[in-house]
């Protein structure tokens, strides 16, 4: 190794050259800096490259600085050389493990080496000069780590645990141990040897020869001799040696702990083989004692638990047994009743086996058996009913006095016994207390709410007289049959026939109306039952439950009375006779009858024509729309004095009195709240405009619109009417008149007192503010006791006016 490290140090220094001082750092650019980056372009292209074998080196190495090898450029430069070394180890993670000498080029190691942490290094080398200029290209160097044995193996777990049958033969394989060692697996630093340095049994001391062995290369323990039985010894405990070097050098210990599993060699023993057991008759599901037998097997394992059965003395099966979990016995139980009567004793022979089947190397044993006797015990039974439930059919018309069911219960101790019916919702029964005998107290009735699918129940209850008074109940169930009780009634009694028999009018639509259920109600038949009434009459079967009667005789009008008989399909079948009163008439659209004057207009082919008829209806309508507008322009004449919603009191300027259109504000609830409004009363000095100006085309102003009522939907029209200015300040009580008329005949207006805008102070207005009252003129020039003829409100305001 030193002569390899030597000559690659001697190659390495016979390529090198001189080198020259140190140069100066200040005059580095950043291409010498970091000469992994791009070169500026007008390098030259290198002569050639660097070719360094891989470098190896021993880890734990305590000579360091250690130097690895030297570089040199062999470009012909005149000024100095400047190395650098990057990669891991250097500049990277792990870092300032190797570093190189930029003046001379030797690449040296700073600290010991681990191979275990890093196995090898590859890095990169530059050769620069103090400009920049790179003058070889990049290398690579190599370094390997050579391995040292320093670590010891390690078994890959504390325990190992392993399982063999008991009687194995030897050469059976256990278990495999394994370890690892961190030196490199390729030399014999990691070359593992396994052994077995000793062997404990339990209990101890059970086995002294040695039972297992180890494959020194493999782990593999496998079993070297016979004699491997659980019940003589139940494990083994070994301690177990890895080494390297082949088994020379570092070692360590571990352990394995190997259990003999077991197998069934032994067929279970009854420990005593006989057994005494008591039972009470009429007893189900209580255990009368328990039988055991023991199994040497490997307790709780399956090898032990026990399977038992009764093979002999209980063919019909009253008995039963099964295995506690945890104590492994046998527990006998009473699964069906049993009768001191029929039988007072019982011999069972029981017999317990393994539920595993027994093992080649067991000793040939046959399975145990055991002898258990039982002792029945007598009891006042109680009465037993021949069947539950007690089931009877009748027809629902079964008379009463009728037996329905006798012989329902004896007693197994021959007692005397008393019948009574504890549940009879309709009382229908009665019952014989003595023999058990049920009749019918009543008729019964099929529709009763107690009586479900055709089926009534009741509870009957018989008591043992002797002591103790044991009692047992049973259901009656009593299945009626629907009979043909009542007939059918005819439905409907009176109709409508149309004589022109239109599409959907073709005659009368009879039914009938059967209390009976099926099948003594429909398919039902209806017949006329006077033969002479066939000549102009006749039945026409529609569905099993309808028919449609229908006249013979084309156009002929009148009341008749049909007698109709009609039939059930009960056996015997059951009729009613009914007289359908008809009506045989020209019909409408609507199926009813049209009077006998529009008949013969639209009848007879002498009639005016129906388009004569049309116009004749549109003049008279033309007429009426003549007259309503006649009407309409005569009151719009006596309103006159409304004009475009403002009401004009006067002609003149000097005439400054607004007009007050909320006159009384006894409105419905919240809607009062906008009763005394400010906005309603507006300045005629606002309005520009003189009121012709409005709705005049091109004129830019907006026109006038009626104000939305606020206490009534607007989904109907209210009346409108083209309005004139009063001629005199009087007529304001007309206007008033006629503006509560209008309120009156709204259709928008609700029922209850409200607040009603008869207008508004439009645009336009000719009055004038409220405050030029005083600046106008004075109040002697104006008269105001008009004023007081207009109720309280307008009192108050004429006392405002005049003070006097």
């Amino acid at each position: 190794m030193v002569v390899l490290v030597g000559l690659l140090v001697l190659v390495a220094f016979m390529g090198q050259t001189l080198s020259g001082p140190q140069p100066r750092r200040d005059g580095l650019n950043p291409d010498v800096l970091n000469p992994w980056r791009p070169k500026r372009a007008g390098l030259g292209r290198m002569k050639r490259d660097w070719i360094i074998p891989p470098i190896r080196v021993s880890e734990n190495s305590k000579h360091v600085p250690e130097y690895l090898v030297q570089i040199k450029s062999d470009k012909v430069f005149t000024g100095e050389v400047i190395y650098m070394l990057e990669g891991p180890g250097v500049n990277q993670e792990p870092k300032d493990l190797f570093e190189i000498d930029d003046t001379t080029g030797w690449i040296k190691s700073k600290v010991p080496l681990d191979r275990e942490k890093h196995k090898s290094f590859t890095l990169k080398a530059f050769a620069l000069s103090p400009s920049g200029e790179r003058l070889e290209n990049p290398t690579t160097i190599e370094i390997h780590i050579l391995d040292q044995n320093d670590n010891r193996p390690h078994f890959i777990q504390e325990e190992f645990t392993g399982t063999v049958s008991e009687f194995s033969i030897p050469g059976t394989s256990v278990l495999t141990v394994s370890a690892t060692d961190a030196d490199d697996p390729s030399t014999d630093n990691a070359a593992l040897s396994y052994s077995i340095v000793a062997q404990d049994s339990v209990p101890p001391l059970s086995v002294n020869k040695t039972m297992f062995g180890i494959n020194n290369e493999t782990g593999v323990i496998y079993t070297r001799d016979v004699g491997l039985d659980r019940d003589v010894v139940q494990s083994f405990r070994l301690t177990l040696q890895v080494a390297d070097m082949s088994g020379q050098g570092l070692t360590s210990t571990g352990r394995a702990v190997i259990h003999i599993r077991d197998i069934n060699n032994h067929a279970p023993e009854f420990r005593p083989s006989t057994y005494n057991m008591v039972a009470m008759e009429n007893k189900v599901g209580e255990d009368l004692g328990r039988v055991n037998a023991t199994d040497k097997d490997e307790r709780n394992g399956e090898n032990w638990r026990i399977t038992y059965s009764i093979t002999r003395g209980d063919p019909a099966g009253n008995f039963a047994v099964r295995t506690d979990p945890i104590t492994n016995e046998g527990i006998i139980s009473v699964q069906r009743p049993l009768d001191f009567e029929s039988r007072a004793e019982y011999r069972l022979t029981v017999r317990a086996e393994n539920n595993v089947p027994l093992s080649i190397r067991a000793v040939s044993e046959e399975a145990s058996t055991a002898t258990v006797n039982i002792r029945v015990l007598n009891e006042n039974e109680a009465p037993r009913f021949y069947s539950n439930p007690i089931e009877v059919a009748i027809p629902e018309s079964t008379v009463p006095g009728t037996v329905l069911v006798s012989d329902i219960a004896h007693d197994p101790d021959n007692a005397k016994l008393r019948f009574e019916i504890i549940q009879d919702p309709e009382r229908w029964l009665v019952i014989n207390h003595e023999t058990g005998e049920v009749q019918a107290r009543k008729t019964f009735n099929i529709r009763s709410p107690y009586v479900r699918n055709n089926k009534y129940m009741a509870v009957v209850k018989v008591t043992d007289l002797d002591a103790g008074g044991v009692s047992a109940s049973a259901s009656l169930v009593i299945t009626l049959w629907e009979t043909n009780d009542f007939p059918p009634v005819l439905v409907p009694l009176a109709g409508i026939v149309c004589s022109d028999r239109t599409p959907g009018h073709m005659g009368l639509l009879l039914s009938a109306i059967d209390q009976d259920l099926a099948p003594h109600a429909d398919p039902f038949t209806f017949d006329l039952v006077d033969t002479d009434m066939a000549a102009n009459w006749t039945i026409i079967p529609f569905n099993e439950t309808h028919a449609v009667l229908q006249p013979l005789v084309e156009n002929f009008w009148g009341e008749f009375s049909v007698p109709i008989t009609v039939s059930d399909s009960g056996s015997p079948a059951r009729s009613s006779n009914a007289l359908v009163n008809v009506t045989v008439c020209p019909c409408d659209r609507a199926g009813g009858c049209t009077t006998m004057a529009a008949a013969a207009i639209f009848g007879t082919r002498v009639g005016i024509s129906f388009i004569a008829l049309i116009i004749i209806m549109a003049s008279a309508a033309l007429l009426i729309l003549l007259l309503l507008f006649a009407v309409a322009m005569r009151s719009c004449n006596r309103h006159s004095g409304r004009k475009g919603g403002v009401l004009l009191i006067g002609e003149s300027e000097d005439d400054v009195r607004d007009n007050v259109f909320n006159y009384d504000e006894q409105g419905g609830g919240e809607e009062d709240e906008n009763a005394f409004n400010i906005d309603l009363l507006r300045s005629p000095s606002d309005m520009a405009p003189p009121p012709g100006l409005f709705n005049q085309p091109g004129s830019g102003l907006p026109k006038r619109k009626q104000p939305l009522r606020k206490d009534a939907p607007y989904d109907l029209p209210s009346p409108r009417c083209p309005r004139r200015r009063p001629a005199d300040p009087s007529d304001i009580e007309d206007f008033i008149n006629d503006g509560l008329d209008a309120a009156d005949n709204d259709l928008n207006v609700p029922p209850y007192d409200t607040a009603l805008i008869y207008d508004y102070e439009g645009d336009g207005s000719l009055a004038g503010s409220l405050s030029s009252i005083a600046s106008i003129g004075s109040d002697e020039d104006q008269d105001y006791d008009y004023l007081n003829d207009w109720g309280p409100r307008f009192k108050k305001l004429a006392n405002m006016y005049d003070p006097r």
